[in-house]
């Protein structure tokens, strides 16, 4: 990118995501336009980070905000699109016939990075999997960099980064299908799991088990790509590099023994008490990470000590706090079925759910199946989803209490401390996204803490 490039950023967001390419792109020159559909008064706190920073630099971005405009798009040397843009955008068909490379933060990122790149995903359990490898590389490499889909900027980043640097990234199937198009993939590769996902972006699953595909798609011959056993079969084509992990199939290279030990081929990595986390869900993917972290050169005392140290993911089955005997739990990116399938299989005693939101065209039969299977009592949040998941659960269960929709989610909690039963637990764990009554699911998830919390305070005052 050569000074003085004219840079539209199409998506400035709340995230940080757009800031930190924002703030790259002034840095190395760049003269900057934010384009966003959200109003100035969505965007205030980001606005003002961003303007700061430019004044530091003796310089001005220019913003378009509310709309998106034709001659921004025409007018610009790269474009640099959010991921929230999506793939059959109109104004990303119209950079193209205008000849406008389209780029994203991390296509930028890859390009630019000089140290080795871990990369994971999967339909659930990647956060939580990027934080445990994260931990066990840097047992070895203190500096290790961590970044991706976590709300924080990977590009922000790279002044820090040199080629001995390992850099781990989360990176979502949004982010992978432009990497994709990219021919870009993490020489190191995990996958958690894949399931459905997503589908009112992708369009079919087919599209996006793809777009998870991307992960190892584009590796060197020297690339190494941890896998569950049937992607390893359908997608390791005879590839040296590929690895297969399960933790009840003792064919994979990766598994657990009867006794507990969890090996990669005939190398003992760890024993199921060593991981602090609970819930086979996450015993495949610590075994995941560990494999991953061997492969890199971790020694499996160091990724014994790493498991040590994770005791919780924020926003994962986060307790945050107990009230009365009620364990009250944030589980808010549990935005599909299966997330909360897996959380309702690790909360012991008896569980009020709280449920429901915006609709992804996702399997809500099985989401209602699940519920009524395991939930002493649900609670609905509002959302386009809600309507069709409260009526599958009557359909299902006419006994199982279900009180709402609600559009506060106040009186949401409310409600379910009022069905909890000493021993059991509150869970937020949706099943859906966050879309309509929050501006995204971590707002979601702090909302929940902070009115649990306030109950709590209360509590203690009475």
């Amino acid at each position: 990118m050569k000074v003085g490039a004219r840079v539209l950023v199409m998506g400035l967001g709340v995230h940080g995501g757009g800031l930190g390419v924002a703030r790259w792109l002034l840095r190395r020159g760049a003269e900057v336009t934010v384009t966003d559909l959200a109003s100035p008064e969505a965007l205030a706190d980001s606005i003002a980070r961003l303007d700061a920073f430019a004044a530091e630099l003796g310089k001005q971005v220019r913003y378009t905000l509310g709309e998106h405009r034709a001659e921004d798009v025409c007018s610009a040397d790269m474009l640099v699109v959010n991921p929230a843009v999506r793939p059959d955008s109109p104004w990303l068909a119209l950079a193209r016939s205008c000849g406008i490379p389209i780029e994203t933060e991390m296509t930028l990122f890859f390009r630019a990075c000089p140290g080795p790149i871990l990369g994971v995903t999967g339909t659930k359990g990647k956060t939580t999997t990027t934080l445990l490898l994260a931990e066990m590389i840097r047992q070895r490499y203190p500096d290790t960099v961590v970044a991706g889909n976590l709300r924080v900027s990977a590009l922000e980043l790279l002044d820090q980064i040199g080629p001995q640097t390992p850099v781990v990234l989360e990176l979502s199937s949004f982010q992978l299908e432009r990497l994709g198009e990219a021919r870009c993939s993490p020489s190191y590769a995990l996958l958690t799991n894949v399931g459905v996902d997503h589908l009112n972006w992708h369009g079919s699953l087919a599209a996006y088990v793809n777009a998870k595909r991307q992960i190892m798609a584009h590796q060197g011959p020297d690339g190494v790509a941890v896998l569950p056993l049937a992607q390893a079969q359908e997608w390791g084509q005879g590839r040296p590099g590929v690895i297969s992990y399960s933790l009840t199939d003792p064919t994979a290279d990766a598994t657990m023994t009867d006794d507990g030990v969890l090996r990669y081929r005939d190398v003992e990595l760890f024993h199921r008490s060593d991981l602090r986390l609970p819930g086979d869900h996450n015993a495949a993917n610590a075994l995941a990470a560990a494999v991953l972290a061997y492969r890199f050169g971790i020694d499996p005392a160091a990724i014994v000590a790493a498991l040590h140290r994770v005791t919780g993911v924020e926003h994962r089955l986060e307790l945050v706090t107990i009230i009365d005997g009620v364990r009250y739990i944030n589980d808010t990116t549990a935005t599909n079925p299966a997330a909360t399938a897996a959380a309702l299989a690790t909360v012991t005693g008896p569980v009020v759910l709280i449920a429901g939101g915006a609709d992804k065209d996702l399997d809500l039969p099985a989401l209602a199946a699940t519920i009524a299977e395991r939930v002493a009592a649900v609670v609905l949040l509002d959302g386009s989803a809600t309507p069709r998941l409260q009526a599958l659960l009557r359909s299902y269960k006419p006994t199982l209490p279900v009180h709402g929709p609600f559009d506060n989610l106040s009186t949401a909690v409310q409600t379910a401390r009022g069905l909890a039963q000493a021993g059991g637990a509150v869970l937020l764990s949706p099943g859906c996204a966050s879309f309509g009554m929050f501006r995204n699911e971590f707002h979601r998830g702090e909302a929940f803490r902070r009115i649990v919390r306030d109950l709590a305070a209360a509590h203690a005052g009475e």
